[in-house]
């Protein structure tokens, strides 16, 4: 079962749309509900003023995710460097990808950017099991300046995830910006899929992609992890 960690600012109010909590059922969500301190700020002292607000609002949230059938668990830190944060909980959780919560109603569609420098198979192999026997048809989405090779990589992996039952159609950018291709891609679809390294997952979250793609789309953003040799000699002892 794949296993995603989903960040949430739960003291600013940030939760889970119905939507994405319905789009995640079929895998495993670790809720990391964290809380950026001012460098002057004990991380002890902020816990004892809000862990209690905090804790409840994860709760919840991870009751509807499932936590009563086993399907979701939650953290709740208080830390001066959030990036930081991430990369450890998602290597101690083992966590295949992140989820960027966005607002979201039922998933008809997914966008999966296969751009840059990502790994294929894995995102191939997450959105296949995301969607399983559901009615979700995918988007596959390649900004490039090779249109060939482009055309290629898109019709190998739309052939793979036909052969599997999904909807599967294909969009190629050429010689465009590929972050404006795919926001402008994204605004007729439910969710996009991306790689951890098209681009990263610091930028993702930290900088202006996220609030472009967030704010074109409204919808949540899931990234695949690139997974270090390390990582992958922890999931095969699983």
């Amino acid at each position: 079962m794949t296993h995603i960690l989903v960040p949430l600012q739960v003291l600013e109010g940030e939760s889970i749309s119905a939507g994405l909590a319905a789009l995640l059922e079929p895998t495993y969500v670790t809720l990391l509900g964290y809380h950026v301190l001012p460098e002057q700020t004990p991380p002890d002292q902020a816990r004892q003023q809000y862990e209690a607000r905090a804790t409840a609002a994860l709760e919840e949230v991870a009751a509807e995710l499932g936590a009563d059938e086993g399907t979701a668990d939650y953290r709740l830190v208080f830390t001066h460097d959030a990036e930081q944060t991430f990369d450890r909980v998602a290597a101690e959780t083992r966590s295949d990808v992140y989820a960027i919560p966005g607002a979201t109603g039922p998933v008809d569609r997914l966008l999966v950017a296969l751009t840059g420098d990502v790994a294929v198979d894995r995102i191939q192999s997450f959105v296949a099991e995301l969607i399983g026997d559901r009615d979700i048809g995918v988007t596959l989405f390649l900004a490039t300046d090779d249109e060939r090779s482009g055309r290629q990589l898109l019709e190998t992996t739309a052939r793979s995830l036909a052969d599997r039952g999904v909807d599967v159609r294909t969009e190629l950018s050429v010689d465009e910006p590929p972050l404006e291709a795919l926001a402008d891609a994204a605004i007729d679809h439910g969710a996009v899929v991306v790689g951890e390294r098209a681009p990263s997952l610091r930028t993702l979250v930290f900088g202006e992609e996220a609030e472009r793609i967030a704010a074109e789309s409204v919808g949540p953003v899931l990234v695949v992890r690139h997974l270090e040799d390390a990582d992958e000699t922890a999931r095969s002892d699983r």
